[in-house]
């Protein structure tokens, strides 16, 4: 199985592409993994919140392949405790889904298409945080939770 996290428009920072680049090498020890970028909408000012959701959405729903399990970061979602998100990552792995797609969206968040077309919905935070910084937080929490299921010392109970 392939983990894939596919994120809206690009990060510009050196820093956080820096840190995603790192986490993404670890993570590849262990599981097929890519970092599937959605280019950015152009000439959003004349959009409205939906329509500019509704257009990323199309390019989210494209992205996805037929048998893909499909994951939403999304505050609404369940949060878990990272052992958790360990053990749950471990059983969609034993389902066997071809791919195990993780999506970030833009500004406003999702479409309605992509609400439906979702699996579930994961939180990492009931903060709002930069999309830039769920990048990051979540590409470290997937390799957190590598070395967890591998008995290795890097998270602490």
């Amino acid at each position: 199985m392939k983990i894939v996290l596919t994120v809206v428009g690009k990060t510009s920072d050196k820093h956080f592409i820096a840190s995603i680049d790192e986490y993404i090498m670890r993570i590849c020890h262990y599981v097929p993994f890519s970092f599937e970028v959605i280019p950015e909408l152009k000439a959003t000012k004349n959009l409205s919140e939906k329509e500019q959701k509704d257009r990323e959405g199309d390019l989210i729903l494209k992205s996805f392949q037929p048998g893909d399990y499909i994951v939403l970061l999304d505050e609404h979602g369940c949060e878990r405790r990272s052992i958790e998100f360990a053990q749950w990552l471990q059983k969609k792995m034993a389902a066997g889904p071809k791919r195990l797609v993780f999506v970030v969206g833009g500004p406003y968040g999702f479409s309605e298409a992509v609400y439906a077309a979702a699996h579930e919905k994961v939180s990492l935070s009931q903060m709002t945080l930069s999309h830039q910084m769920i990048r990051l937080l979540f590409v470290e929490q997937i390799y957190r939770a590598m070395t967890i299921l591998n008995g290795e010392p890097y998270h602490h109970e």
